[in-house]
């Protein structure tokens, strides 16, 4: 996804701008490097920061970056809900095996989920300041509570043996990210790496999720990066979006109101309308591997019976 706010990386995958990895999880792999001990930010990590810190301002200036979750203003029915749910989890917006925008979505693919337990470790780059580490662990740990709520699948943090590695790291910590990456995902690909690398301005973050190679629509790990230049409600949204598209919904689309899951910037925070999303996406009426067509009749059911409304 690429809302002006967040790219996500899928493929089997999610990015906020989303273009996933098709390959295995390594196994015996233990999470958590040392956390490094912060630095001073160069002069061009401090640029960026003014860049984002504006670009924030700016979009609370014309009112969008809405915290409120949704209101009246907002109204969706359930046919809304089942045809938004079908755009963002059966499609992706980037090519698999690409790392480009495609502008449209790809073919529609198969539902992809976790099936195991999602444990999130956090990992920080040297320009992140202690007390930003704790406000951001802080923010990742009550949002995987959340999550775990909405979805009845169980999702917490935990400091090792992490399966979804959320990195906070500016554009300092690039040798440090890119030597995780090669540890966490051996197959990366080096365009997937360069992307880690040189992530353009435009991308505030993004999120890519690894699917089992013997179950393809079953993710197993996940990566995603957090720009550390961003201020507070960028980066809040940012966490919002990519853990929640690295659980399975990695498309975004201009009709899904209100919610994180669209280009507009206008919504900052996950909605209700994107609860509803992911209790769908977790719901056991529906199995990792469905198509579409498959889907679309269950999930038109599933829609009505989470908000009120008989068939």
């Amino acid at each position: 996804m690429m809302r002006g706010l967040v790219p996500a990386l899928c493929a089997v995958l999610a990015l906020v701008g989303c273009d996933g990895f098709d390959t295995p999880a390594p196994s015996g792999l233990q999470s958590g490097a040392t956390a490094p001990a912060p630095v001073a930010r160069s002069a061009k990590s401090q640029g960026l920061a003014r860049y984002y810190s504006a670009l924030q301002s700016d979009l609370l200036t014309r009112g969008l970056l809405r915290t409120d979750g949704g209101g009246p203003d907002t109204a969706f029915s359930p046919d809304d809900l089942a045809r938004n749910f079908e755009t963002i989890a059966f499609y992706d917006e980037y090519s698999r095996g690409t790392a480009t925008p495609q502008g449209r979505p790809g073919p529609s693919g198969q539902l992809s989920r976790w099936n195991s337990p999602v444990r999130i470790s956090t990992e920080f780059g040297a320009s992140v300041s202690l007390e930003q580490r704790k406000k951001d662990q802080a923010s990742i740990s009550g949002y995987a509570t959340r999550l775990a709520r909405i979805t009845r699948h169980p999702i917490s943090t935990t400091r090792s043996n992490g399966n979804f590695h959320v990195f906070v790291a500016g554009e300092d910590d690039s040798a440090f990210v890119q030597q995780r990456l090669k540890q966490l995902v051996p197959n990366i690909s080096q365009a997937e790496l360069s992307l880690f690398a040189n992530l353009p301005r435009s991308y505030y973050c993004l999120v890519v999720a690894v699917s089992d190679a013997r179950a393809t629509d079953t993710y197993t790990r996940a990566v995603a990066l957090i720009r550390a230049e961003h201020p507070d409600l960028v980066r809040l949204s940012c966490i919002h979006e990519e853990i929640a598209q690295g659980l399975g919904l990695p498309n975004d689309s201009p009709a899904a109101r209100p919610s994180i899951f669209n280009d507009d910037d206008e919504f900052a925070l996950l909605t209700t309308h994107d609860e509803l999303l992911l209790r769908m996406l977790y719901d056991p009426r529906l199995k990792p591997g469905m198509t579409a067509d498959q889907a679309r009749p269950v999930v038109r059911i599933i829609a009505r019976d989470l908000m009120g409304q008989a068939l």
